[in-house]
């Protein structure tokens, strides 16, 4: 499998080597003979400030008021309530284990073998290359453990509260500075064999950093809510060899059944090696649900956007890859938190319509749901919700969880069902229109960023429609006749002279990150571009797109990107969108970054220091997708795959219905596809040049497929 390699200098946090757990995160960076390793925690959360709804923030108020044009009577119904000096919730850094090797050591190269979670760090002393080996703990013990020590070697330990406000103000990203959130400098311990910090947080518990050096080993441990007990609890840390032999053991477990895939482009299987590997840790089920960075949470400043959950997008993104890869524990995860929200967000609901069974999630929130407020068109993107119930569903689809599907999924769909079907006009002749809606960050929060029936936001609202009516079905309950209604009265789209709008009377105007407008072809999967109704308005619409160019694209836009040109079936700028992103999203130390790191793509290339995962699951998804998607119930294989490409394939990928999929194209061969039923279902399934063949399978049966001109037929 993989190794990733990659040389030094690394002389930025995010261009170091990613290890931890899900819990805590680890990045491997540094210089000549100074080998940083920052700890970051995915739960380290300053709680205080943000937005709970209230009565006054009803749709109703919210509606006149922009009908008004009254944009700060809109703002201030969403402003943030500080406490304190902390206006929203953040995550706060931890801090950083500095190694300072011999002083005429120089940094060569890390070494990272993703089979194993093992990372080496090259290093070169006296004319000969030496090695340092790091495991990251996956238990969550302890954090991380590192070998080949020898007594010349400092180790110190360095607060993030010091390393925070000691970076100089022309490098600062805004709202930066633990002192600025009312921290109090933290407590040190000097030990024999280690150190430790002890950190007051202003209203949450505390936290501490403490490592144990042994003779040529040392390990790095992460604690919550801890009394000043280093001494003894530094000599209980667990060792280097006991961490190494469990990573292993947790690696050679999550790798045992990840789909395989072979492909003519090393970059794109590197993308998907190593995207599982960073995937595998960032939804570690002994973690939590990873935000805009997951774990790797910079010790030198708050993270951008608080490192908060996005609703809009980005959470998707980052728990996306779960289906396909089968790691249905790590993606359940998502729902779980989301659920324990759930009395929460029925009183965001209670305020917004007045209904008491309903689910409204807004677009960036903390770890309570709670709404980090300032920005008026994510408070009311409900599409935020609708987005988290369909992955719900796609989840029991793939999965075959009837359980949770009946006793959990079920209600929250309805709930957010309510929400929307609430927020509708009912007009005399019977139609529908949703008179309020947004596509994200669209104009940004301008009083002119709405309008009537936003594309994004219809698409959002009949895919979860879609999926009440079969799930209805599939359990026997009677579907509301709301939603019979929808079907048949509410647009799938907002047209404008033929092509997809932004809303009522708005073509996109500019290049923009977000590629909403185009939602209802991915991730929504409501509109089939193969549909003769279709072709002619996707045609019109895409024209328009690529004009427009991905001149304002961040990271995370190029996956996307991605992902829509496989659903059309144009394989050569899918690939050609995941080779740009690697090459033109990705630092020198493999990171994912939000702002290109070249200028010229895109004008969003500013900020080197600002790295989300999002982008690298989003690039991921989309090599996922180039093999296997599915579209309104149809299993679409090799859909994004260049039509040149002569010799490719891919084992045992987890598709909708239970089914395992593999198929391969190989020269002067027919394209040939296996199917695998893990239960009782309904196969449907087509290439590119196909049409779909149909067949009921039974739990247990294999079924080969082989493409005679445009037919799949059985062998």
């Amino acid at each position: 499998m993989l190794t990733v390699k990659r040389y030094f200098p690394l002389r930025h946090i995010h261009k170091g080597a990613e290890l931890g757990n899900g819990y805590t995160g680890e990045m491997i960076w540094g210089d000549g003979n100074i080998l940083n390793i920052t700890l970051g925690c995915a739960n380290l959360w300053d709680h205080r400030g943000g937005m709970e709804w209230e009565e006054h923030q009803s749709y109703q108020a919210i509606r006149e008021r922009l009908e008004a044009g009254d944009l700060q009577k809109v703002n201030e119904l969403f402003a943030a309530k500080p406490t304190g000096t902390a206006k929203c919730p953040s995550l706060i850094p931890a801090g950083r284990l500095v190694i300072t090797l011999p002083g005429n050591a120089e940094l060569l190269r890390y070494e990272q073998e993703i089979e194993t979670g093992c990372t080496r760090i090259f290093y070169e002393f006296n004319n000969e290359e030496k090695v340092l080996e790091f495991h990251a703990d996956m238990t969550m013990k302890e954090a991380i453990s590192g070998k080949g020590l020898d007594s010349s070697m400092k180790l110190k330990l360095h607060p993030a509260f010091e390393l925070c406000d000691e970076m100089p103000q022309s490098e600062k990203a805004p709202q930066n500075g633990m002192v600025s959130r009312g921290f109090q400098p933290p407590e040190k311990f000097t030990f024999g064999n280690g150190e430790a910090f002890f950190q007051a947080m202003p209203a949450d518990p505390s936290y501490a950093l403490l490592y144990r050096r042994d003779e040529d080993s040392f390990t790095l441990s992460f604690r919550r809510n801890t009394e000043n007990h280093f001494e003894s609890e530094i000599r209980n840390l667990l060792s280097f060899e006991e961490i190494a032999e469990s990573s292993r053991n947790w690696w050679k477990n999550y790798w045992t059944d990840i789909p395989v895939i072979k492909t003519e482009n090393a970059e794109v299987e590197e993308v998907y090696y190593h995207g599982l590997y960073k995937y595998g840790i960032i939804t570690n089920p002994a973690g939590v649900t990873p935000g805009l960075q997951g774990p790797w949470i910079e010790d030198n400043m708050l993270p951008p956007w608080s490192g908060d959950y996005h609703f809009n997008i980005n959470v998707q993104l980052c728990n996306m890859p779960g289906l396909k890869a089968g790691k249905f524990e790590n993606l359940k995860m998502l729902f779980d938190m989301v659920l324990s929200w759930k009395e929460k967000l029925r009183k965001n609901a209670k305020y917004f319509l007045g209904i008491d069974n309903g689910y409204m999630l807004p677009h960036a929130v903390d770890d309570r749901g709670v709404c980090m407020g300032g920005f008026w068109t994510g408070s009311i993107d409900h599409a935020c919700s609708a987005w988290v119930a369909m992955m719900m569903a796609d989840y029991c689809k793939y999965s075959g969880d009837r359980e949770f599907l009946e006793k959990e999924v079920y209600d929250f769909m309805c709930g957010v069902m309510r929400v929307y079907y609430n927020m509708l006009d009912k007009k005399e002749d019977g139609t529908l229109e949703l008179p309020v809606s947004i596509s994200p960050e669209y104009r940004g929060s301008t009083i002119d960023s709405w309008g009537k029936n936003a594309s994004f936001q219809l698409a959002a609202l009949h895919r979860l429609n879609r999926e009440l009516l079969e799930t209805a079905q599939l359990l026997g309950k009677k579907p509301d006749p709301s939603w019979l209604k929808i079907e048949e009265k509410l647009p799938k789209t907002c047209l404008v002279n033929g092509e997809i709008a932004l809303w009522d009377g708005l073509l996109i105007e500019r290049s923009h990150r977000h590629h909403s407008h185009l939602a209802g072809l991915c991730p929504f999967d409501v509109i089939d571009p193969l549909a003769d109704e279709w072709k002619k308005i996707i045609e019109d619409t895409l024209e328009r797109w690529f004009h427009l160019g991905w001149g304002e694209w961040a990271g995370w836009s190029m996956g996307w990107a991605s992902q829509i040109h496989t659903r059309i079936g144009n394989g050569v700028s899918a690939e050609l969108l995941i080779k740009l992103w690697k090459e033109c999203f990705t630092n020198e130390g493999g990171g994912s970054q939000h702002d290109a790191v070249i200028p010229g793509l895109t004008i969003i290339c500013r900020r080197q220091w600002l790295m989300q995962i999002d982008g690298f699951m989003g690039a991921l998804a989309a090599v996922q997708d180039q093999f296997l998607h599915a579209q309104n119930g149809i299993i679409r294989v090799f859909f994004g795959v260049p039509d040149r490409v002569r010799n490719t394939s891919f084992e045992r990928m987890f598709a909708p219905g239970g089914f395992r999929i593999s198929g391969t194209i190989e020269y002067k061969k027919p394209l040939t596809i296996k199917v695998e039923a893990t239960r009782d279902a309904l196969l449907k399934i087509q290439t590119k040049t196909s049409q779909v063949f149909e067949q009921n399978m039974k739990k247990g049966e294999t079924l080969i497929l082989v493409q005679k001109e445009n037919m799949l037929i059985t062998l």
